[in-house]
């Protein structure tokens, strides 16, 4: 299949390296020309994505399919999908979950909002990047996904970073605190990668936090501006608030 990939960053190369090798044509940009580089010497075709008021849907055939794996607002990706149908173009929001390493190797997990018609039509595209791809609801809702995604991976950052720095200072090997309490209910996909990094002192990100602060920021609006639970289905979530 002939691909189109905007954005070539931690994320976006990785998973752009993993299309080609599964014998698909991408077609590249980004506004750092250092990053088309980078992946067109691994056989990426680049073409000029004209941006701003021209942007991609100027040039976009009725019936092309968007697939947007970036993490914005779900009100934002609804509005965007507007503006797609005009032109007669589909859409669905794909956002990630899984950060550099998962990227790297092709086990993403990716959260779809849109109609399910299309999901199925991008499902094994989607696939060659993640290990998993789940249809959330309507346009929106992978993106609703995600910002529930990045509350909890956020608070477990900020609860392993308190709960080792606790053991450290009162003189406990963070290594042996680990190891204890990994097998148990503490025991998360966060903390087994980032405890390692940490006592390491590997620092590298692989997420920044301007981009966590702005999912959260997100959330937040996402809260505001969403119907109150006394709308939404009755599911274990809205009993356990009313409970």
């Amino acid at each position: 299949m002939r691909i189109g990939f905007i954005g070539l960053g931690i994320m976006g190369k990785p998973m752009v390296r993993n299309l080609m090798k599964a014998g698909h044509e991408v077609l590249v940009f980004d506004v750092i020309q250092s990053n088309i580089d980078d992946v067109t010497k691994d056989g990426a075709h680049v073409k000029t994505v004209v941006m701003g008021e021209a942007g991609i849907l100027e040039g976009a055939q009725p019936g092309s399919i968007i697939v947007d794996m970036s993490s914005i607002a779900p009100q934002a990706s609804q509005e965007i999908c507007r503006a797609c149908a005009e032109k007669g173009v589909k859409m669905i929001d794909a956002p990630v979950s899984g950060g550099e390493p998962k990227a790297i190797d092709g086990s993403l997990s990716i959260m779809v909002g849109g109609d399910k018609e299309i999901f199925d039509k991008v499902y094994e595209i989607l696939m060659v990047m993640g290990a998993s791809a789940v249809h959330c609801g309507e346009i929106g809702a992978g993106n609703t996904t995600k910002l529930a995604n990045q509350v909890i991976v956020a608070l477990n950052i900020a609860a392993v970073s308190e709960a080792f720095m606790l053991s450290t200072k009162a003189g406990v090997d963070p290594i042996k605190v680990f190891n204890a309490i990994k097998g148990g209910l503490a025991g998360s996909t966060v903390m087994n990668a980032k405890i390692p990094m940490i006592t390491e002192g590997n620092f590298k990100p692989g997420f920044k936090i301007d981009l966590h602060i702005k999912d959260l920021s997100n959330a937040l609006e996402t809260g505001i501006n969403s119907s109150s639970y006394g709308d939404a289905p009755d599911t274990s979530c809205r009993r356990l608030r009313a409970g």
